[in-house]
C-alpha cells in the first residue's frame, strides 16, 4: 500500500479516529468539513479507527477515487497526538507508518525493501 501514494501531493493523517464503516462519500465529507481540505485536490487522506489497528486511505488520482484499507494482525499503527485536526506526513514517514514502525521517532530512510 505504501507504493499506492508514491506520486501524491501531500499525505494527511486525520488525527481523530473514524468509524471504519464509512466509505468514499463519508470520508470525503470528513475531509471537507472537518479537515477543511478538498478531497479531489491530489492529496492522500489517511484515517484510523479507535483501536489503531486499521487505516483507510482516500486518494483522488485524477480519474477516480481510491479507497484502500490496511489491517494489522498484531500491534497498532503509531498515530500522532495533536491539537490539530490533521497532520502532514512525508513519503518516508508514510512508509514507516505502514510498516508498523514508530515513524515519529525516526529520521533515517526506510529499509530498502520499503523504498520501492
Amino acid at each position: 500500500m505504501s507504493g499506492l501514494i508514491a506520486n501524491t501531493g501531500q499525505i494527511w493523517l486525520a488525527v481523530e479516529p473514524v468509524d471504519m464503516r464509512r466509505g468514499i462519500d463519508g470520508l470525503s465529507m470528513i475531509v471537507q468539513q472537518t479537515l477543511g481540505r478538498a478531497p479531489c485536490a491530489g492529496s492522500a487522506f489517511v484515517f484510523c479507527n479507535r483501536t489503531r489497528n486499521r487505516i483507510k486511505v482516500l486518494l483522488w488520482d485524477g480519474a477516480g477515487v481510491w479507497l484502500c484499507q490496511r489491517r494489522l494482525h498484531q500491534g497498532r499503527f503509531i498515530w500522532p497526538k495533536s491539537n490539530d485536526c490533521c497532520f502532514a506526513l512525508t513519503q518516508a514517514q508514510w512508509k514507516w507508518l505502514t510498516a508498523g514502525v514508530d515513524w515519529q521517532r525516526l529520521s533515517a530512510l526506510p529499509p530498502a525493501h520499503l523504498q520501492a
